[in-house]
Order: C-alpha cells, then structure tokens, then sequence
C-alpha cells in the first residue's frame, strides 16, 4: 500500500506546516525528494484515498476568539448540500460537515462557529439559518477544551 517514503509524507504533513512561501519545498527537502515529487505522491495518496483531506487548524484563542459553539441543523436530504456549502463560506465557520441521522437525534447537519463571545457565536448562527432558509437548528456551545491535536501515525 504505502512505502517508506509515504510514511514520511504523511508524518511530516501531519504536523505543523513551514510558515514560508513554499513549505512543501522545505518538506520535500527533509524527505530527500524534489518539490514536483512531495506533490505528485500527495496527489497519488489522496488519489488512493490514503490522504483523505488536508487542512489547518485555528487555534482561536490565540486569534481572539473566545468563544466557539458547534451549531447542529435539522436539514432535508435534498437541501443538505447546497446548505453545507453556503455555511463553509462563512468566515466565521472552521469546518462543516454532514452525518447521518442516528436514533433520536435528528440533526446532520453540523458547523463549528468561532467568535469573540457566545452572543456572536448566536448571531453567526442565526445569519446562517436566514442565509440557508433552515431555522431548526440547535446551538451547543463549548464549555472547556480538552485536545486540540491532530491524530499522529506515523
């Protein structure tokens, strides 16, 4: 499936990233390979579906957010889609996605808001239904943190 050198990648890219200009440059030269290489086997990775997705995280703290809440919306199957994608354009939302409904809980639809206070967190929210046209929505704001890591495996 994967070889030594992949092992490598997904190492390096599983934690902080270079903050420089071209920081798949500086991956690849710690791997021992050329920037086009890092690239093209990233590509293959996610291509096999081994790199699912790739992305940052907001530490919100430091960026003056002092308040997040994950917003959970009860959306029609035929509406979940567009409605995910409007809600990812809101600066405000770190990530959205969707699950499938389970036992009594009927909610699938899920974005994590970020903001200065919880009122903010509110005020996101309700833009966001009035955006998407979805008021059943419930607000579970966060009460203490107790990871913000990404998983490590190799």
């Amino acid at each position: 499936m994967i070889d030594e050198v992949d092992k490598q990648i997904i190492h390096y890219l599983q934690g902080d990233i270079p903050v420089t200009a071209r920081p798949f440059a500086v991956i690849a030269e710690k791997i021992g390979l050329s920037e086009a290489e890092l690239l093209e086997r990233v590509e293959l990775l996610k291509k096999n579906r081994i790199l699912r997705r790739f992305g940052a995280t907001l530490r919100h703290q430091i960026a003056g957010f002092n308040a997040n809440a994950m917003v959970a919306w009860r959306a029609p199957e035929d509406r979940v889609e567009q409605a995910g994608r409007i809600m990812a354009t809101f600066k405000e939302v770190s990530h959205c996605y969707q699950r499938r409904i389970e036992g009594d809980w009927e909610y699938n639809l899920f974005a994590m808001i970020h903001g200065k206070s919880r009122k903010a967190c509110e005020s996101v929210a309700k833009r966001i239904a009035d955006e998407i046209g979805l008021d059943d929505y419930i607000l579970l704001p966060s009460i203490k943190e107790y990871k913000k890591t990404s998983p490590t495996y190799f």
